[in-house]
């Protein structure tokens, strides 16, 4: 009989994707679902990115460079450093979303068996790359009584053992929202210089900040070795389809691995580069009015949120994400219940478990995560499902 691979069977399945049958079949029963379980975005793409690629002149849609169209780098060094980051072209490669940013980091820096610490709860989809390269994930849990703070150094200093070479951070963070300080970001430099760890720095969300501002891990000072930035046009444009990312070192030997694994998958996505290029001449506002749309987005749903009875949300600093402790025995028999046996009005929402964001088996079993992705007039239309379903739910 054949077999497959223990690396797929090892492979989890998405815990923010699992649900979509429950989501299809509630559909096709007439119900209306508000998709508050996935960070797809509603703001339009910018339309110059969109013009860019209708408007193209060239007659052959070719390989692009494996490290990345080089007029598209150049640009990308004029927008790293209004965010404060200095590096040169050469040290940007353009990769297939930030996923594969993340994929080629931890192939070209990790052993099969080496192990990365993550604080908890993290972007579901570490576990996958994490498997696809033989790397175990550490978890070190942070709560959400403070708002998911990085936890202490001795929670970090506790779960680093020989095979420890790295901590991933996402900052701002999927799923908590939360916005890591300078303060912090030093902390885990200290950590990473006293045992010889990279930082993997995943900010795709860094435009995204509404209490205090982004501070970069590529701004970290004596640290240019062990800084590895993973970062994506995705959210940043509203663009997830574009599949365009980035991977940014100053390490040189990094560099050099990760182009043999990028030369290996040929060349990043052609046409998705010359919108992400057009991106760069958006004007310096761009981010205001966006910005400020997920500002009362995050207003909207943290305040029903902690209205209702017995639901506690810290109010996340950045991204578009919030994770809410319900008053519930199980998220996941619960987000299911919603598109499977409950609608009010003729329609429901869709929610994330955050049993799927943590590493520690039992944690998360009353929380959810929620994306704040919809407008506010159909932010209020979930929020009115969500207080009728817990209602209902604790009442059956």
């Amino acid at each position: 009989m054949l077999m497959i691979s223990k690396r797929g069977q090892e492979m989890p399945p998405s815990p923010i994707r699992k649900l979509v049958p429950f989501a299809e079949a509630a559909k096709k029963k007439g119900i209306k679902v508000y998709h508050l379980n996935i960070g797809q975005p509603d703001i339009e793409t910018p339309a110059p990115m969109l013009d860019a690629v209708r408007h193209i002149d060239f007659k052959v849609l070719e390989y692009s460079h494996s490290a990345g169209n080089e007029s598209y780098r150049r640009k990308l060094v004029d927008y790293y450093a209004q965010c404060g980051i200095a590096i040169n072209h050469q040290q940007i490669i353009v990769t297939t979303g930030g996923s594969e940013a993340i994929l080629f980091g931890f192939m070209a820096c990790l052993d099969p068996g080496d192990e990365v610490i993550i604080p908890e709860p993290f972007y579901a989809n570490y576990n996958g790359f994490a498997v696809a390269a033989g790397v175990h994930v550490v978890p070190i849990t942070s709560y959400i009584e403070t708002g998911f703070a990085l936890p202490a150094i001795s929670d970090f200093e506790q779960s680093i053992t020989p095979r420890t070479k790295a901590i991933v951070i996402c900052n701002p963070n999927n799923p908590t929202g939360y916005l890591y300080s300078r303060e912090e970001m030093e902390t885990l430099k200290a950590i990473c210089l006293k045992h010889n760890l990279y930082l993997f720095a995943d900010e795709a969300y860094r435009e995204f900040c509404y209490e205090g501002t982004h501070f970069s891990a590529m701004q970290l000072e004596g640290v240019d070795e062990h800084v590895v930035l993973m970062d994506t046009i995705s959210k940043r444009y509203s663009a997830c389809g574009a599949r365009i990312g980035a991977l940014v070192t100053r390490n040189q030997a990094v560099l050099d691995a990760v182009m043999k694994f990028a030369q290996a998958r040929l060349s990043p996505p052609g046409l998705a580069q010359v919108a992400a290029e057009a991106a760069i001449d958006l004007p310096a506002h761009y981010f205001d009015a966006t910005k400020e749309e997920y500002r009362k987005r995050r207003e909207t749903l943290v305040t029903r949120l902690n209205a209702m009875e017995g639901v506690f949300c810290p109010n996340p600093g950045g991204a578009f994400y919030a994770i809410a402790r319900l008053p519930i025995d199980d998220a996941d028999k619960f987000c299911q219940w919603l598109l499977e046996d409950f609608s009010f009005r003729n329609q429901t929402v869709m929610l994330a478990p955050a049993t799927g964001f943590y590493g520690t088996a039992g944690l998360g079993k009353q929380e959810v995560r929620l994306a704040y992705v919809l407008n506010t007039t159909d932010i209020n239309a979930a929020m009115d499902c969500l207080e009728a379903a817990l209602k209902t739910y604790n009442n059956k």
